[in-house]
């Protein structure tokens, strides 16, 4: 067995409007729980940081389709980490939470988004300690049993699943025109022209055992057949786009003019437009359009993940449209949250690559994001390809 070693963690968790909390565990830390607390204490300390704004009125915000409360998502993350890490025995029953009534409040697949904003919701600095007694519960259990490999799948889960929701806070305040808590550094992008693919047949999905943890639509590694096709070296960028719009496209709705200018608003600011960034705030009917002026196309999602591994191609900057239709890959069988994907098979078009924004562990050429076609409020942009 690996040897053990004694570590002490010390998160320190500013919950805005109280006290600072420090949160300290000490454990016998293996590797894999090394791993596994060391995740989900990064992701908890995103969650604070991209929500420390979040106070007063904001905890509720405006209702809005593509947004949820943000009172109600912080404790909705707490909830599904403590319903597959904490309370799902293995006969398929769930323990009673630790929150009295939480499932009638946070469990999404049962409740409708439009009634999340009239809910009776526990208050900031209630959530809050959910969040952390949660938490606590969560590297506890990890100390105790850490070879458990059904274990550590979901806490997998669960730091994906908050890393995500990290994510959406991030666009909820770029929505809402809330200040950029995370204080990011945009990416220019300086790669230009295409990349030759010559096709053939190629592999499309997870390998089994190369990555700890792939969500079930990315199962498993199948063959595609691809005829020769160029893709651009870099997403298309806000120079490119400025050229479709002054031809007649249509802006991003976070654009406008002044003076003769392209601004564009970057959370609570306006700014300069600029140029050698990838558009982002596209939505795919939108990337269609200028790629039609372009006399291009958008890359299906196979396409896409061939030519990732090429050298030269770079990604990361936004979450990049493709042409496909989010469908299952053949053989799928839908993991333990069952939720996750196949709901939405048939109706939202792939996404792929990662954005500012997503955490690299996430960021994968296999992961498969997935949003309708008219959502432009991600960190989303695209790139395109002929042949």
């Amino acid at each position: 067995m690996p040897a053990q070693r004694v570590a002490v963690w010390r998160l320190p968790l500013r919950v805005p409007g109280a006290a600072g909390v420090t949160m300290t565990i000490r454990a016998m830390r293996s590797p894999t729980h090394e791993m596994l607390a060391d995740a989900l204490l990064e992701s908890r300390s995103r969650t604070v940081r991209v929500t420390a704004a979040l106070q007063g009125e904001r905890l509720l915000g405006p209702k809005l389709r593509i947004v949820n409360p943000p009172l109600w998502e912080l404790g909705h993350v707490a909830w599904f980490q403590e319903r597959w890490c904490l309370r799902a025995q293995d006969d398929g029953e769930l323990k009673d939470s630790i929150l009295s009534g939480a499932d009638a409040l946070y469990d999404s697949s049962a409740v409708a988004h439009d009634t999340r904003w009239n809910l009776p919701l526990p208050s900031l600095e209630a959530t809050h300690r959910y969040l952390r007694n949660v938490l606590d519960g969560v590297l506890e259990r990890v100390e105790r049993d850490p070879e458990n490999e059904s274990l550590a799948y979901f806490v997998r889960l669960a730091t994906f699943h908050e890393d995500m929701h990290a994510e959406a806070f991030h666009y909820t305040c770029q929505t809402l025109a809330y200040e950029d808590s995370l204080q990011h550094e945009s990416r220019r992008e300086v790669a230009k022209g295409d990349i030759a693919f010559p096709g053939g047949r190629v592999l499309v999905g997870a390998v089994p055992g190369t990555q700890p943890f792939v969500f079930d639509n990315e199962k498993w590694a199948h063959h595609a057949e691809l005829r020769p096709f160029r893709i651009g070296a870099a997403p298309v960028t806000n120079g490119e786009y400025a050229r479709f719009v002054e031809a007649g496209g249509k802006a991003p709705r976070y654009w406008k003019k002044e003076q003769g200018r392209w601004m564009e608003r970057r959370f609570d600011r306006w700014q300069a437009l600029v140029h050698d960034e990838a558009v982002r705030h596209v939505d795919w009917h939108e990337a269609q359009a200028y790629c039609a002026w372009a006399g291009r196309r958008l890359p299906s999602e196979a396409e896409w993940e061939a030519a990732a591994s090429s050298k030269g191609f770079h990604w990361g900057a936004v979450w990049e449209w493709t042409s496909s239709d989010f469908l299952p890959y053949p053989g799928f069988v839908a993991d333990p949250y069952k939720e996750y994907s196949e709901p939405w098979f048939g109706t939202h078009k792939v996404l792929r690559g990662a954005s500012f924004s997503t955490p690299r562990r996430l960021a994968r050429p296999t992961f498969r994001n997935f949003y309708t076609p008219d959502r432009a409020d991600v960190f989303c942009g695209f790139r395109t390809c002929e042949g």
